[in-house]
Parts: C-alpha cells; structure tokens; sequence
C-alpha cells in the first residue's frame, strides 16, 4: 500500500498547476519526437530489431500525444479537441491515398477488398488495405497506417479515459496490461484487421495514460528512486520475455504485445520524469532548426518514409549501385539516394500539413527567424509556437 501511495498521491485530482503553465511548445517533447521520428525511419531502412529496443519511438510519441491530449481537453471542450486532431492528421492521409490507391489500381490489384474497405483510406479506424504490387510500394506504404488508426482510436477515446484515469489512476494503466496477459500474442497477431487494431490500442495505451500522468504532475511527484525502480522493472520483464522467446528477427519487440508495452512503459516513466529544460538547445541554431524541422513535418516523414524507403531500393537496383560498391558504402550509398527522395518529398507534400493546421503553407519546414521590435514578425513567432500537427513515427 505503500508502494501504490508513492506511486501516484491522491490527494488532489485536478492538473498541476505548474503543468497548466507550460509553454505551447516543449523543448524537451520536441527532442523526443524528433528522436523518435528518426528511429522509426532507420528502423525501417536497416532491419535492426536492436533499434527498437535502444528507443522505443511507438510508446514514447503516444506518450508525447497522451500529454498533450490531456492539456487540451482540460482547454477545451472534448468535440473542438477531437476535431482538431482529427483535421491536422487526415489531409496528409488523403494526399497519400490520392498517390497510391490510383498507381496500385493502375499496378493490377489482385484480390481488392470491396469498397467499403477503401473508406479506411479517408477515415482510418484500422489500416487501410493495401495491394502487394508495384514493387511493394503500395504494401510498405500502408504498412506504417497501423499507427494512425491506433492514434485516432486514442484520440476518440481520450475525453473518457481521461475521466476514468482521474478516478482510478492505477487500475486504469493496469487495465490494458491485464487484457494483453489474459490473450495469447498469436491470436492478435494472426487475427484479422479490427483485432489486430485492438491489439495496438491495448499495446501502447499505457503509454498514452502515462502521458496524462506526466500532465497532471503525478510523475513530478513520485520519488525519483520510486520511478527508477518501477521503470527498470518495466523494462527488465519485457527484456526477459522477448529474451526467452526471440522472434524472427531476433530481439524483437514487436511480436510481443505485453512485452512491448511493458518495455515501452519503462522508458516512457524515466524520459516523462526526467523532464530537462534543454535550454542548451537555444544556443544551438542548426541544432534546434534540424529538430523543428523533424516536428513540424513529422506526418509527413512518418506517412511517406517506407514508401521512399523501397523506391530507393529500386532505383539502387536499376543503378546497379549494389554490385559496384562493396561493404559500408553499399550503405552510404542507399543512405544518400533514401535521405535525397525524403526530402524531395516532405518539400514537395509538407505544406499540406500547414494548411491542415490552419498555418501559412511554406516550404522551409522550421520558423523563419525575424527582426526583433517588429510586431508583425512577434505575431508570426507566436503562430510558429502553436502546437504542431499530430506527432507520429511512429510505428516500428
């Protein structure tokens, strides 16, 4: 009993006052995701389970999201909140599915779903299907969605968990985890689109209740020795199990729904504690640009990562650049054409998420820095700090 007062005090329900302060924009979250958006890709680039178990991305930007979901529900009233997520998250989509769907279409699409399957493509409420043509293109495009219908499903279900959390702090972060142990992993696994979307909701809402504890000051006022030992516990029977049981890919974390979240859920209790300012992060403009530019076209690169990923596959085939360079560079070499085609897509597509947020559409995807004493140019700093568009990565 000791332990659970610790954990989480009770004595008041309402949100830290210190937290309701904070600034729209968070040094140290935009850190984070920024972090995360770049393992997810390496992740996908290179194959190495190991990676996922360096930064769990997926737990820590639903952790991000959890937070601040639970700031602007305590803003504003629970429909305006829904839908602005809704809308800065879904035109990215649709300029996805405007691309892909007419090229698998074109590609020959063996065995399509019918039609009400490719409304997932404008509402994702589970991943939308996906042709296994086109080199794959359409297949690994669609395969990072998972994450978006996860997110949306978060996103609908926040006003509620959000109460319930407040109510039951622990029984609520429990909750899913009890679910998860009481279900076989292949039977989320192998089932079918819908289970398997359940699966990733029951997978990282932890993480996404962790986010609401963070914000309501709970985490703060936890003993830091309390939260390490938690942290490590968390991490270390997620370790063990994938450990005992390695999958196809060795150490990986994904086949494993508890395992998963329980490793994720130890990470995400030590960054959301540990909280640095990062203030050294002013003082490095290049720095600070790069991270900017990493948040604020986030969708972006997430959405469109795999997609870039297998045409640069493809054009180092037709190339024949893996027969001419041997070892590392064979690795420099995709690097560079891979970074190349990202880039020429996040300046291509990356305006859709400003308008998305009701921003000025611009290519250069970090504020522009501006004169002091100018009161126009302070209202378009202020514009740049409003909250980005909803963070993603990952999934991997």
């Amino acid at each position: 009993m000791t332990l659970c007062r610790d954990l989480f005090v009770q004595e008041s329900l309402v949100v830290d006052v210190t937290s309701a302060k904070a600034p729209a924009r968070d040094r140290y979250f935009d850190t984070l995701r920024a972090l995360a958006i770049v393992r997810v890709v390496a992740y996908h680039a290179f194959h190495y389970a190991v990676l996922a178990l360096l930064f769990p991305s997926m737990g820590v930007m639903f952790a991000l999201a959890g937070s601040l979901m639970a700031r602007s529900l305590d803003r504003s009233a629970a429909p305006t909140v829904i839908r602005g997520r809704v809308r800065r998250l879904l035109p990215a989509l649709w300029v996805m599915a405007a691309v892909l769907v007419p090229l698998m279409l074109i590609a020959g699409w063996g065995h399509r779903p019918a039609w009400p399957d490719f409304l997932l493509w404008v509402l994702p409420l589970a991943t939308p299907p996906a042709s296994h043509g086109l080199g794959d293109v359409g297949a690994e495009g669609a395969g990072v969605l998972w994450y978006l219908a996860t997110y949306l499903w978060m996103v609908l279900l926040s006003p509620l968990l959000l109460r319930l959390y407040r109510r039951q702090r622990l029984l609520t972060i429990a909750l899913p985890l009890v679910v998860l142990a009481a279900l076989h992993s292949r039977h989320i696994a192998d089932g079918n689109n819908a289970v398997q979307t359940a699966g990733y909701v029951l997978t990282f809402l932890p993480c996404w209740l962790l986010g609401f504890a963070h914000r309501d000051g709970d985490l703060r006022r936890m003993r830091p020795v309390v939260v390490a030992g938690v942290a490590a516990g968390c991490a270390a029977l997620g370790l063990a199990w994938v450990v005992d049981h390695p999958g196809p890919a060795g150490l990986d974390l994904v086949p494993f729904p508890l395992a998963h979240a329980l490793y994720s859920m130890g990470f995400v209790l030590a960054l959301l504690r540990l909280n640095p300012s990062l203030a050294w992060l002013g003082r490095r403009p290049l720095l600070q640009r790069m991270v900017s530019a990493l948040n604020n076209r986030a969708v972006t690169i997430y959405l469109w990562h795999n997609v870039v990923i297998t045409v640069a596959i493809i054009v180092g085939d037709r190339l024949e650049l893996w027969d001419v360079h041997p070892g590392a560079l064979i690795y420099l070499g995709f690097t560079c054409i891979a970074l190349s085609l990202l880039t020429v897509t996040v300046l291509g597509l990356g305006w859709v998420e400003d308008l998305a947020a009701r921003r000025r559409p611009r290519l250069r995807p970090w504020p522009i820095p501006s004169p002091r004493h100018s009161p126009r140019h302070a209202a378009g700093r202020m514009a740049d700090a409003v909250e980005p568009a909803p963070r993603v990565g990952a999934a991997a």
